[in-house]
């Protein structure tokens, strides 16, 4: 597993009620894999330029890998030079939850998945400055994607 960043991710609540999606530690074990249930449950990070999707350029919608929920659209990403899938939004206002994270001696602003809690990564106001000005940058583990038909 490459996780970067921590070799003890912060703990993740998960059972919080807050989310309309909720599920036992086993039961997300037992539906992500163990690089996605890190990241996912755990808040790890994946090392730069090692996840499925920060050079994925087809088109279609990107969905939270723990309830589905669509997230972000192949038209709003770009490449950051992060090494992490990037969009300058997400879609839709409510789909993405925003919380300061001030671990690692930061303050950041983590984005986890409205509906079920997932964490996503981090949105940073170094975007694209003709667009929103925000840099989404997200997980391939917390993400799934489906092409356009």
């Amino acid at each position: 597993m490459k996780l970067f960043g921590h070799d003890q991710p912060e703990p993740h609540p998960q059972d919080d009620p807050r989310y309309p999606v909720r599920k036992t530690e086993a039961e997300w074990r037992a539906q992500l894999d163990p690089m996605q249930f890190q990241v996912a449950r755990k808040a790890a990070t994946e090392r730069p330029f090692t996840g499925k999707y920060w050079d994925h350029w087809a088109d279609g919608a990107y969905h939270c890998v723990g309830c589905g929920q669509m997230l972000f659209e192949s038209e709003h990403k770009f490449d950051a030079g992060c090494g992490w899938p990037s969009w300058t939004q997400e879609l839709g206002e409510g789909r993405v939850e925003r919380i300061t994270d001030t671990s690692h001696g930061m303050v950041r602003v983590e984005v986890r998945c409205a509906a079920c809690g997932t964490h996503l990564g981090h949105v940073f106001p170094d975007g694209p400055r003709e667009t929103t000005g925000e840099r989404y940058c997200i997980n391939s583990a917390a993400i799934d994607f489906t092409p356009r038909s």
